[in-house]
C-alpha cells in the first residue's frame, strides 16, 4: 500500500522540481494537506483506498464550511493535478481526475484601471524613483509581480529612449521578450542610475537599501500603499496587468501579438476582454502605446 502523505510531499517535490513557483508550491501543499488530512478521518490514508466519492465529499465539506465558489475550484484543480501525477506515476490505476467537477461560480470581471486612477498612482509614487519604476514597468510592460521581483540587470536590454526585457520561461509560460517603452525606459533608467544601490548580493533590478531582492510581498504592500494614498479603492497590483492588456485591445493592438507579449498560454485569455472594453474596428498594430 502506498500512504498518501508520502506520495504528497513526492507531489510537491516534483512540482519544485518543475520549476513552480514558490507560492504555487504553499497552496498546492496547503490543498492536497487539506484533503490528505480529510481522507484519513474517513479511514483512507492509503492511495489504493482514494475513491471520488471521497473527494466529492471533501468537496462538499469545503461549501458547508462556507469556502466560496472559486477557493473550491481552486481544491478541485490542486485534486485534480494531483490525481493525474499519481496516474502518470503508475500509483493510481485510473486516471478519475476528470469525474471530480468543478463548481459553478460567476467570473468576477477584470479590475480595469481609469486613466484618472492609474496618473494619480503614478502622482502618488513620483518622489520614489523605486516605487515609480515598479509601477511604470508593471503597467506599461504587462508583466506579473512574480516577473518583476524576478528581474535581473542582466535581462534588460536598453537602446536609446526604449528597450526590451527577456522574461525566462517559467511554470506555464514560454520565455519571451517584452519590449519596454519609452515611459517605463525612463522611469528604470531613473531608478537604477540614480537610487538602486551597488550590490554585491543580488543582480535583480528591484532591491532593497541592504542589496537584497525585494520580495513580493514586499513590492505587494508598496503598491498597495501607494494605491490607498492615489485614492484609488478596491485596486490590487494584478490590476495593472489588466489595464496594459485593456487598454491596447482598445488601442487597436493586435490579439495575437498582445497574448504573446503578455505571456498569456492560451489566446482564450486575452480575449476575454474584449467583453470589457469597446472593440476598434481593426485590429492589427504590433507596437504598444504608452499609457
Amino acid at each position: 500500500m502506498t500512504k498518501l502523505q508520502t506520495v504528497h510531499k513526492k507531489f510537491i517535490e516534483k512540482l519544485k522540481a518543475d520549476g513552480k513557483s514558490e507560492a504555487t508550491l504553499v497552496a498546492y501543499n496547503k490543498d492536497i494537506e487539506q484533503i490528505v488530512t480529510f481522507l484519513a478521518k474517513e479511514g483512507v490514508d492509503d492511495v489504493e483506498g482514494m475513491k471520488i466519492e471521497h473527494l466529492e465529499s471533501f468537496m462538499k465539506s469545503l461549501a458547508n464550511e462556507n469556502y466560496t465558489p472559486k477557493s473550491i475550484s481552486r481544491k478541485t484543480n490542486a485534486a485534480r493535478t494531483f490525481i493525474k501525477y499519481l496516474n502518470k506515476e503508475g500509483i493510481l490505476k485510473e486516471d478519475i481526475s476528470d469525474q471530480l467537477k468543478h463548481p459553478k461560480f460567476e467570473t468576477k470581471a477584470p479590475r480595469i484601471l481609469t486613466k484618472l486612477e492609474y496618473r494619480a498612482l503614478r502622482d502618488a509614487a513620483k518622489d520614489d524613483n523605486r516605487s515609480y519604476a515598479m509601477i511604470e514597468v508593471l503597467l506599461q510592460a504587462g508583466i506579473t509581480i512574480s516577473e518583476l521581483a524576478g528581474m535581473k540587470l542582466e535581462d534588460l536590454d536598453i537602446k536609446g529612449e526604449t528597450g526590451s526585457l527577456f522574461i525566462a520561461r517559467k511554470n506555464n509560460r514560454e520565455e519571451r521578450i517584452v519590449p519596454l517603452n519609452k515611459a517605463a525606459v525612463e522611469a528604470l533608467s531613473k531608478y537604477i542610475n540614480n537610487t538602486r544601490v551597488k550590490s554585491d548580493k543580488s543582480t535583480n533590478v528591484f532591491i532593497t537599501k541592504s542589496g537584497r531582492p525585494l520580495l513580493i510581498r514586499n513590492i505587494r504592500s508598496t503598491i498597495d500603499r501607494f494605491f490607498r494614498l492615489a485614492g484609488v479603492e478596491n485596486a490590487k497590483v494584478n490590476d495593472l496587468r489588466h489595464t496594459f492588456v485593456a487598454n491596447h485591445i482598445r488601442n487597436g493592438v493586435n490579439i495575437t501579438y498582445l497574448a504573446k507579449v503578455a505571456g498569456h498560454k492560451r489566446i482564450s485569455t486575452t480575449e476575454k476582454y474584449l467583453d470589457y472594453v469597446e472593440k476598434p474596428e481593426k485590429m492589427d498594430k504590433t507596437e504598444l502605446s504608452i499609457l
